[in-house]
């Protein structure tokens, strides 16, 4: 069951959407950007029969590992420690490959090249799927932490000059207004 907003909105989006149940398979996800676990836990863990999960911060893995997951470390085939623009996933592995509150972090060109090499990671029907807070209008910056926002209709350019197709995209409600929207953008 999904503990909180969050990843209750994910767990829905996946139950109801042409990628989710009967559509991918559910042999094998990797989750980008994973910090301690808590989309892997909450949303991929109950639907996939085993995981990769990948992570910069070293701690943040090796506390999934030891505490977090519990019994289901069991089900993860490999942690890699790595950022995304070094990443590269093997090839034909993935039946997902799920990027929350990650994309952000990238540059427009890191991110494009990233999907192309998860593209390559993809086992027949396999779908990358993006959560992510998306600007109202172009992108906004965020000084402090470098990330940047962008407009849905900039990440699917993106999405698109990275050779993949939008097959769906959904807003997560429950979100007060003053918050920055977030958006689920599956593509293949």
């Amino acid at each position: 069951m999904c503990p909180c907003v969050a990843t209750a909105s994910s767990c829905t989006c996946w139950s109801r959407s042409p990628w989710g149940p009967g559509k991918a398979d559910t042999k094998c996800a990797l989750d980008c950007g994973c910090g301690i676990g808590r989309v892997s836990k909450g949303v991929l863990l109950p639907i996939f029969e085993t995981m990769e999960m990948c992570d910069m911060i070293e701690a943040f893995l090796l506390h999934a590992h030891e505490e977090y997951l519990g019994d289901d470390a069991d089900r993860i085939e490999t942690y890699y420690c790595y950022n995304l623009q070094e990443l590269t996933p093997p090839s034909r592995k993935y039946d997902v490959v799920w990027m929350q509150w990650c994309a952000c972090h990238l540059t427009d060109r890191d991110l494009m090249q990233f999907l192309m090499r998860c593209k390559k990671s993809l086992r027949p029907n396999g779908v990358i799927i993006i959560k992510d807070n998306m600007a109202r209008k172009g992108c906004k910056l965020d000084p402090i932490d470098s990330s940047i926002i962008r407009h849905l209709d900039i990440m699917k350019d993106i999405i698109f000059k990275a050779g993949l197709k939008v097959l769906a995209v959904e807003k997560q409600e429950g979100f007060p207004d003053a918050i920055v929207p977030v958006w689920m953008i599956a593509m293949q």
